[in-house]
């Protein structure tokens, strides 16, 4: 039979590895998004000592959107501007908006990992919200698993007992933002194609700030426009990449790997700013993480909500 012949295994073997590279290729290249991810985060964080938060917003998409359209245009792309959701487009990007806004102005108060920690208690809350607005209900095992990581924000947080700083409030405002948005983002796969979504997320968060910020502009130095300007190439960049590795490898796979914008984000905390983690925010960073993992895990048995999928550095920050 030709499935026992030497050739047919040989081929069997050869197509094994290539899939082995294309899934290694892609955790390096979703490691890479994350790592712009959070280098986006920590250039926002400088930015708001410099200028108004709403400016940083303004940078973080303009840039975003001047950048990618020299690559994702209606002339390299064709098409790309037609959409048969556009009220859902816009709903969406401006949920981005929102949840972007959120996180710039948190930053200028939280430390990056304090912040990072909240923004991982997305996956927990898209979860909850997709039984009734995507009809995916979870079962009481996740339902623990997602008490236990909001549990985990609760001991980075401490609220009422002297925990860090009001803002973490906006970042949980961030998550709740950002959550709606992907679940916005999973109505919107069936109908049109991630290069038009990708389009509409830069054009029109673009076009909801831009009429802001010369109410808050203040002239950047130098170094302020090179910020300015990175804060949006580390947003293209990073969706590139990100997009890049789940063209080579199952979401399943590269979920997991989403921890590791935490390590980035307290390396950067700690060169930059000189903020060294607190036992809390490590405590708590753990239980989110292990109830991450754990809702990962039970996703890669073929259950019904699907949490690999929701990724909290999502693709774009």
């Amino acid at each position: 039979m030709a499935d026992g012949s030497p050739r047919f295994a040989g081929n069997l073997e050869a197509t094994s590895e290539a899939a082995r590279a294309a899934r290694l290729k892609g955790i390096g290249l979703m490691m890479a998004a994350l790592a712009c991810f959070a280098c986006l985060d920590a250039i926002a964080k400088t930015l708001n000592h410099q200028m108004h938060a709403i400016q940083a917003v303004w940078a973080r998409y303009a840039f975003h959107f001047l950048l990618a359209f020299l690559f994702l245009n209606p002339w390299t792309t064709p098409g790309i501007t037609k959409t048969k959701k556009l009220p859902l487009q816009i709903g969406r990007a401006t949920l981005l908006v929102l949840s972007t806004a959120c996180n710039f102005v948190a930053l200028k108060y939280l430390q990056l990992d304090e912040a990072m920690t909240i923004t991982f208690a997305t996956p927990f809350v898209v979860a909850i919200l997709a039984g009734p607005m995507l009809g995916e209900w979870v079962g009481p095992k996740r339902l623990a698993a997602i008490l236990v990581g909001f549990l985990g924000v609760l001991v980075v947080t401490r609220p009422g007992l002297g925990g860090i700083h009001p803002a973490a409030a906006l970042s949980f405002l961030n998550c709740l933002f950002y959550a709606l948005y992907i679940i916005m983002t999973r109505m919107l796969a069936g109908h049109d194609a991630t290069s038009t979504t990708l389009f509409y997320s830069s054009l029109i968060g673009a076009a909801i700030v831009t009429p802001l910020a010369p109410f808050v502009w203040t002239w950047p130095t130098w170094q302020g426009w090179m910020l300015m300007v990175a804060v949006g190439g580390f947003g293209a960049l990073g969706h590139y990449f990100f997009i890049a590795a789940h063209r080579l490898a199952p979401a399943a796979v590269l979920s997991p790997f989403i921890y590791t914008q935490l390590i980035a984000a307290a390396a950067l905390g700690f060169a930059i700013f000189g903020h060294v983690p607190g036992l809390w925010t490590l405590a708590g960073a753990g239980i989110v993480i292990g109830s991450g993992l754990y809702l990962l895990m039970r996703e890669r048995r073929g259950r019904v909500v699907k949490t690999a999928d929701i990724a909290p550095a999502g693709p774009e920050r």
